[in-house]
């Protein structure tokens, strides 16, 4: 009789590349990226798991804007660091901004990190790991985001000399992205089932200016609004010197792109605008405004301020306030003043106490959400195309064209109504309405 011997086969668990991705929406689109190269290398790779094994990998892609952010990072190096140390994680890779801007400090003080890597180190962070860059899949990315909508970043870097901001420190000059890259790129996203393209950058507004030596946004945002699949297109991080009006006529002549502007404007008084080196002035911003809600009167501009920079008065801050509520931005995020090194602001006094900062930043966001409410009544009993990006608790959460992801309105549906599926658009009248939130129901 013949046996037969079966021999077992013991497979080696391969370790996973676990990628955490600390602070803006940049950083989120150079994880995933990362993670697009990693998989097609064939490597193992998730996004932010829950669970991390004694073999595997850990990449922190860091921010190092301000101070809290700063401190964010640091406290994550340090947990896996530790875990490191206790033998409960393989290897601790460290990138982005933070890793950029202080790879000596961070190198001296954490010292069981296998490497730091800055914010433009893709290549060698792939070596690292075993990996090789593959020009092939430029434009492949491993979307952290649901699979419905993506952050598209169209530039690198800024060339803009505001005193505060550090980004130019960690990111380098402006660097456009060809435009065909971006094309085939939404086409790639288009065919993977992605509908919304949020277009990034430091500034949008200067794409296409070292490429081709002119500004050349509206063709880029006509170019992509022509990719089919893509439904809806919108603009955040423009730059409100030297704004190019020509992207407003696109807006309107396109019916994808989203009547939704993100232009961080940071203050309001001629004397902050100047030693912010922001290059306007508080009435050339005024009418700025004005012109773009003249040229696309339904558009939703959304802007961010900072309170506490140096030497900013009461009177200045009084100023602010008021054009606060004189302006009636749809929406508005508000910060308190954060003394970076390396920058031109950090040769000024920082001289406005933390709680004097916190309590402006409190008293603008009150204005603000006055504002909101009263915006968003005006909304009920109007029908809006929402698009579902999940269900939470005894709702379906979506958003309007007038609203980005994480940092704007929600609408809200009752989910014993009807059904919505995640990454379907649904015509919604709106029931009624709250600070920030609105809610209604499918028709």
């Amino acid at each position: 009789m013949n046996t037969k011997v079966v021999r077992s086969k013991t497979t080696v668990k391969q370790p996973k590349v676990n990628v955490i991705t600390l602070g803006c929406s940049k950083n989120i689109y150079d994880s995933e990226v990362l993670m697009g190269q990693l998989r097609g290398n064939n490597l193992n790779v998730v996004h932010e798991a829950e669970k991390v094994g004694k073999d595997d990998i850990v990449v922190i892609n860091t921010c190092g804007f301000i101070d809290n952010a700063k401190q964010e990072s640091i406290d994550t190096i340090l947990q896996f660091s530790e875990l490191k140390e206790a033998g409960k994680v393989g290897k601790v890779i460290v990138t982005g901004c933070l890793s950029e801007r202080y790879k000596p400090e961070l190198e001296s003080e954490i010292t069981n990190v296998d490497a730091f890597f800055g914010t433009n180190d893709l290549q060698n962070i792939l070596h690292e790991l075993g990996a090789n860059y593959k020009h092939e899949l430029i434009g492949e990315r491993l979307l952290t985001t649901p699979s419905h909508f993506a952050y598209f970043k169209i530039a690198e870097g800024c060339n803009r000399p505001c005193s505060f901001c550090a980004i130019p420190l960690m990111r380098g000059k402006h660097l456009s992205k060809p435009m065909e890259e971006l094309v085939n790129e939404a086409k790639i996203l288009a065919k993977n089932g992605t509908k919304e393209l949020i277009l990034i950058a430091q500034d949008l507004t200067y794409y296409g200016l070292d490429l081709y030596g002119t500004r050349k946004l509206d063709e880029l945002m006509r170019r992509l609004s022509d990719v089919p699949g893509i439904e809806w297109i919108r603009l955040q991080y423009a730059y409100p010197s030297g704004f190019p009006m020509e992207i407003l006529d696109v807006m309107n002549e396109r019916d994808n792109i989203c009547k939704y502007l993100d232009m961080p404007l940071q203050h309001i008084t001629d004397n902050m605008l100047k030693s912010m080196r922001r290059g306007t002035t508080k009435q050339k911003t005024i009418d700025l405004v004005n012109q773009i809600r003249d040229k696309v009167p339904n558009i939703a501009m959304r802007t961010t301020l900072i309170c506490g920079y140096p030497g900013e008065t009461e009177r200045d801050f009084e100023e602010m306030k008021e054009w606060v509520a004189e302006t009636k931005f749809d929406r508005l995020g508000c910060f308190t003043y954060s003394h970076e090194e390396k920058t031109h602001a950090h040769t000024l006094v920082d001289d406005v106490p933390e709680e004097v900062k916190q309590q402006r930043v409190d008293d603008i966001m009150e204005i603000q959400q006055g504002i909101s409410f009263d915006i968003n009544q005006e909304k009920v009993g109007q029908t809006f195309k929402v698009l579902i990006d999940k269900k939470e608790g005894d709702f379906f959460v979506g958003r309007t064209e007038f609203d980005s992801p994480e940092v704007d309105n929600e609408v809200l549906i009752d989910a014993s109504t009807g059904y919505a599926a995640n990454g379907s658009f649904v015509q919604v009248k709106i029931d009624r309405a709250e600070d920030f939130d609105l809610y209604g129901t499918i028709v």
